[in-house]
């Protein structure tokens, strides 16, 4: 297995999907995979054995306001099905995590859906601490 940037030919509609997200269009999906290769401050990297994807993560570096510094978030991570449990994840959050400390990131953040356990078991496993008790998410949508 092989971890590496990701590249706008990367077809990671169908990983994309199983999290949750379709992509109704590929051509839309490269041209973000390309937007994401050319901003400094982010990262998409993709997991990949005998010529198939089996992972992609994206992570994203952002300034601090109230004090020095940056952090960074991871806004996507996802392992195809028929790869989890093998590792893959683990080196994908190692990529994000060498990328955001590469950085000067003094913090790494992840959300994830209430209804996701799996994945918040991983993430504790790995040393992530579930803040939801200290602090809350509130989102709107804009028009």
């Amino acid at each position: 297995m092989r971890i590496r940037p990701a590249g706008s030919t990367d077809a990671v509609d169908a990983l994309l999907e199983e999290l949750g997200y379709p992509q109704p269009d590929p051509a839309v999906t490269a041209a973000r995979l390309r937007a994401w290769a050319d901003d400094p401050a982010g990262a998409a990297y993709v997991a990949e054995a005998d010529n198939r994807l089996l992972g992609v993560i994206a992570v994203h570096v952002i300034p601090f306001f109230e004090r020095e510094g940056t952090w960074a978030r991871i806004v996507a991570l996802v392992v195809s099905s028929r790869a989890r449990r093998h590792g893959v994840g683990t080196l994908l959050l190692e990529a994000a995590e060498s990328f955001a400390a590469s950085r000067g990131c003094l913090r790494l953040e992840v959300t994830s859906s209430n209804h996701r356990a799996p994945a918040h078991t991983f993430y504790q496993s790995h040393g992530y601490t579930d803040q939801s008790t200290t602090s809350s998410r509130f989102l709107r949508t804009l028009t």
